[in-house]
């Protein structure tokens, strides 16, 4: 079996929900990539007591290393460093030197704000270069060093303890330094390697790769090697399978019954998502996209920019909420929305339109529908979106489709169906496949 490891995210901030974790999700990736089999991520507030039965638990579990992050600080609160020594068994002693490398670290701070009290901060800084006796010190990438911490004479084995501090781009930074020292290395000895592919679909329900993985259990040989876990995100269905070099062939065989009965909805098999599809579309055929938005006010608009390099293909955005913006703005013709409302498949053609010709690109998006929670009526309801995609030589697709979910769903889901009717469009498809109203 492969090296195990657990990760524990501290902070009540994280735990409550005020901040969204974006450690553990990196460290998973960083340890599947060690061929590490990660178990289990735990979050705790700032308790020690609870950090500790957290770590008793990993430890009783099995697993060869823990890697926690948060609690690293200044701050009364930051005592991770002094819980994963007692866990460990191992005595907290004071590094001279680190408490030199930070203080220097804490000059330039001091010169950037000349009024801070050099003693106040330097007292309570001092803390962080207080670490347990043994362990490995990731120097900082902030002002709090990382550790790695085998477990001492007095704890009878059990994990090796990583400890790297909260904020995500100093954790991120510090994860070479820590891969690199022996106790994790020889903790994480008998790590495997580990593929991972990904498939997606759009307009297809969980039910439905239930039955193909149903199917694959009696015609696929080899599927008990294979770790296959299903995601619905954001109106498209993620297939994710984890696997050893020497299931590769089962791995084969399983994608081919996916692309053999699902082939219609299957738009990805490399793992790349709508969005740099798209955006590679718009780039193989030099052309540019600009948009037009009512309901998703500009969703889909930062979408489209949140690759880099989209200023290569990404003109601009026209949030037109109002329909006295959908007619100053887009130049949608006012007699138009009186005639058949401004939720309408009509009114995101002339938005298409009006992005289209006003910004002078070559795909032009519109975007109409009612979000909720409020506003709907018999005939146009709650979740109610109508989009339209025109292109050069009179292209487009024009679609409506009831969205489920609250507001934050509808407008979210409703930049999908917008990227995929883009694509469709890029691709030649036409209308020839219908948006699904998911």
């Amino acid at each position: 079996m492969s090296a195990r490891a657990g990760i524990v995210v501290t902070g009540t901030e994280v735990l409550s929900g005020r901040v969204a974790d974006r450690n553990g999700p990196f460290l998973s990736d960083r340890l599947r990539e060690l061929g590490v089999d990660h178990a289990f991520t735990l979050v705790v507030g700032d308790r020690p007591e609870d950090m500790e039965r957290a770590l008793r638990f990993l430890a009783s579990s099995g697993v060869d290393v823990i890697v926690t992050s948060g609690g690293l600080g200044p701050t009364a609160d930051d005592l991770t460093a002094e819980v994963v020594g007692r866990f460990q068994g191992r005595e907290m002693v004071l590094d001279d030197a680190l408490e030199g490398r930070i203080g220097e670290i804490l000059d330039r701070y001091m010169r950037r704000w000349p009024g801070l009290d050099p003693e106040a901060v330097r007292a309570s800084n001092r803390k962080q270069a207080i670490v347990p006796a043994g362990a490995t010190i990731l120097e900082p990438v902030g002002t709090a060093p990382g550790l790695v911490v085998p477990p001492g004479p007095s704890a009878n084995g059990g994990p090796t303890v990583v400890v790297l501090p909260g904020p995500p781009r100093e954790l991120q930074e510090m994860w070479p330094a820590a891969v690199e020292a022996e106790a994790l290395r020889a903790a994480i000895a008998s790590a495997t390697r580990y593929e991972q592919r990904t498939l997606r679909l759009y307009g297809i329900p969980e039910s439905e790769i239930a039955e193909t993985l149903r199917a694959a259990e009696a015609s696929a040989p080899g599927l008990e090697g294979l770790e296959i876990t299903t995601c619905l995100r954001r109106g498209e269905l993620e297939v994710v399978t984890r696997f050893e070099p020497s299931a590769a062939d089962a791995y084969a065989a399983f994608e081919d019954l996916v692309r053999e009965r699902h082939g219609e909805t299957l738009f990805s098999t490399d793992g790349a998502t709508v969005d740099e599809q798209v955006a590679e579309l718009l780039r193989s055929r030099g052309w540019a996209i600009a948009t037009a938005e009512s309901c998703t006010g500009g969703l889909l608009a930062g979408r489209l920019t949140d690759l880099a390099g989209s200023s290569a293909y990404v003109l601009g955005g026209l949030v037109v909420y109002s329909n006295e913006a959908k007619t100053a703005l887009a130049g949608v013709d006012p007699g138009l929305i009186a005639r058949v409302g401004a939720v309408s498949t009509e009114v995101a053609e002339a938005l298409a339109d009006g992005a289209r010709s006003r910004l002078g690109a070559h795909v032009g998006v519109g975007i109409t529908g009612v979000a909720g929670p409020g506003g709907g009526t018999a005939t146009k309801p709650v979740g109610l979106v109508c989009f339209s995609v025109a292109g050069p030589d009179g292209a487009r697709i024009t679609r409506s489709a009831r969205l489920p979910g609250g507001r934050a769903d509808v407008r979210d889901r409703s930049t999908t169906v917008a990227m995929h009717l883009v694509r469709r469009l890029l691709r030649g498809e036409g209308e020839r496949l219908s948006a699904p109203a998911a």
